[in-house]
């Protein structure tokens, strides 16, 4: 539990009302109860302020609190950035504490650093390195020569195989498949042979990997993700792929193999890329467009399939509802020229 007060400290906000109100969880504006922490960013939502029960409620530094004369507010710059941080606050003291569980299976010449959380059914392979503070929930399967630095979280049913490299403070959600083999095969006289994977998967640091999505090892090389890039549920990353430093990709967008993609992008869900292409810094790509080519100039947005700078593809769409309207009056005029001859 934490006092308004002490929020306010620890986001830089100005309390409003009674600083010294206790708060033991965080909720929606319109489901709040008492003793609980809210917040107001979008103006859609102002018309909850009348009705939540909630104790505290974070809002713009501008907002006009004194209309609201018996509730307690605390003003910030930016009140998204500070509900995330309250988050933050709250996720941290629920930490389990740690311990390795009996039925946790540890291999031979792994080591397990101090202050390591390993729940029940936790397999882990030979000659991993497990730093502290990692927290491992349970049915998680790790294969030989895995690293995992300090302070990441593997939850329930991971599977990562034989040398993957995890980074610090990274987030691998259930489900997640992180190391298995590349789509890669030859075709012989129709008879298709694989190609052994022989490579590996690199996550860097503060890399968060949302549910049910996969990461395949390289043919050779690496595959990698960049620092600080946040992947959403069932995305497809394949072999020999890069994802640059802080790219979010929304679910189930799919990237093929060898293709690169910049630093600070922003990809829309169920967007597909095409093989061996590359993606330029701080590109925008709107959702379900379809990547064929690559993108050079950085700092741009596209949307479609194939996939044009978003202006573009707008242009087009409305020359595409007009089609219609446009045949018609080619018919027309053919009738008209028909009856003069």
């Amino acid at each position: 539990m934490i006092t308004a007060n002490e929020i306010a400290k620890k986001i830089s906000g100005e309390v409003v009302g009674d600083g010294k109100i206790v708060i033991h969880n965080v909720a929606k504006i319109e489901e709040s109860k008492e003793g609980e922490i809210t917040f107001l960013a979008n103006p859609k939502y102002e018309k909850f302020l009348y009705t939540t029960l909630a104790s505290v409620i974070i809002v713009d530094k501008n907002f006009p609190t004194q209309i609201f004369l018996n509730k307690t507010f605390v003003k910030v710059s930016n009140p998204y950035k500070s509900i995330a941080e309250v988050l933050e606050i709250f996720s941290q003291n629920k930490k389990e504490n740690f311990e390795i569980h009996s039925t946790a299976i540890i291999g031979e010449y792994s080591i397990v650093k101090e202050n390591v959380s390993i729940a029940p059914f936790v397999v882990i392979g030979k000659n991993c390195v497990i730093e502290s503070e990692v927290i491992i929930n349970s049915g998680a399967v790790i294969g030989d020569n895995v690293s995992i630095n300090s302070n990441t979280i593997i939850y329930s049913n991971v599977s990562i195989y034989d040398s993957t490299e995890i980074g610090k403070n990274c987030i691998i959600h259930s489900g997640v498949v992180i190391g298995s083999d590349g789509f890669g095969f030859t075709n012989e006289n129709g008879n298709i042979k694989k190609v052994p994977q022989v490579g590996k998967v690199i996550i860097e640091d503060d890399v968060e990997i949302g549910a049910n999505t996969t990461i395949d090892r390289a043919t050779m090389g690496v595959t990698r993700v960049k620092y600080g890039t946040k992947l959403d549920n069932l995305i497809q990353v394949a072999h020999n792929v890069v994802i640059g430093k802080n790219t979010v990709i929304a679910a189930q967008s799919g990237i093929s193999g060898s293709t690169k993609i910049g630093d600070n992008c922003v990809i829309g869900g169920q967007v597909g890329f095409g093989g061996h292409i590359e993606i330029a810094n701080q590109t925008k790509i709107g959702a379900q467009s379809g990547v064929t080519k690559s993108i050079i100039e950085s700092g741009k947005t596209y949307s479609g399939y194939p996939a044009k700078e978003h202006r573009k593809e707008l242009k087009l769409e409305a020359l595409i509802k007009k089609l219609p309207e446009l045949f018609l009056e080619i018919e027309n005029l053919k009738k008209k020229l028909n009856e003069k001859i």
